[in-house]
């Protein structure tokens, strides 16, 4: 079984792209984050005709996720228990469904934009809201995992450069205690370091050359339950993904399981 996680950036700039890599990678399971679309306009269609159902949290133009399975989907829910929201609103950053042998979280973590912003006061507030909503999953026996955009370098390897980042989000000891408290609450990352390549990023800004220069950040990341860990085959960054025209500037991260 073949699950996978991606940023597009858009579903509608990044429809091609994305059908394209559903029929050439043998994807089964793929959550999905920063869809920008109303669920209403979301492509049910086309992803039918490959042979995937969808679920999708989505509200419009910014954030939104979905889970595109051809293995089944059920017992859907909307949204993350206990979201603190932001000025008053509930964001849609999460999603879980169950597919095949296996039960998935497609989340979309908040940014943080800056330190001594609210947005960072409030990432810290659903990555609390996130635990509590998984640890019932992850210590049970079934095959579990919370996939997606986590907007967190778990380590300073996990950027090209941590003095780059000095004083910035995604590197903070507050956000790496949060990815921490998630596994304490039973979850491991299951994507190796090192993979092909010394640094196996997953998401390059679009500016100042830096996926050619390899300035990126590993930050879409998968996490699982034991029974899902044990399963996992092989692991790896689809960088291919990431290059050419109309490319999102992040890549899909991709987990095969024995399941």
């Amino acid at each position: 079984m073949r699950i996978a996680t991606w940023n597009v950036n858009s579903i509608t700039a990044r429809l091609p792209r994305l059908l394209a890599w559903l029929e050439s990678s043998g994807t089964d399971v793929l959550c999905l984050q920063e869809a920008k679309i109303a669920e209403e306009q979301f492509p049910f269609d086309q992803l039918r005709d490959l042979g995937y159902e969808a679920a999708v949290h989505a509200t419009g133009r910014w954030n939104g996720v979905a889970v595109l399975s051809r293995v089944g989907l059920a017992d859907v829910v909307k949204g993350l228990p206990g979201d603190p929201g932001f000025d008053g609103v509930q964001e849609p950053r999460a999603i879980s469904a169950t597919c095949g042998p296996v039960r998935v979280w497609s989340v979309y973590v908040p940014n943080g934009r800056e330190v001594d912003h609210p947005h960072y006061a409030y990432k810290l507030q659903w990555f609390e809201a996130l635990r509590a909503a998984v640890a019932g999953d992850a210590a049970g026996g079934r095959p579990f995992a919370v996939l997606g955009d986590y907007n967190v370098a778990p380590t300073d390897d996990d950027v090209y450069d941590r003095a780059a980042f000095e004083g910035s989000t995604h590197v903070t000891p507050a956000e790496r205690a949060a990815l921490a408290s998630l596994r304490e609450a039973g979850l491991a990352d299951v994507v190796p370091r090192p993979l092909k390549y010394e640094h196996p990023f997953t998401y390059w800004d679009y500016r100042q050359l830096c996926f050619p220069k390899n300035r990126g950040m590993r930050i879409d990341l998968v996490y699982a339950n034991e029974p899902f860990a044990k399963a996992v085959t092989d692991a790896y960054v689809d960088r291919e993904e990431r290059k050419g025209k109309g490319a999102s500037d992040h890549a899909p991260v991709v987990v095969d399981l024995d399941v």
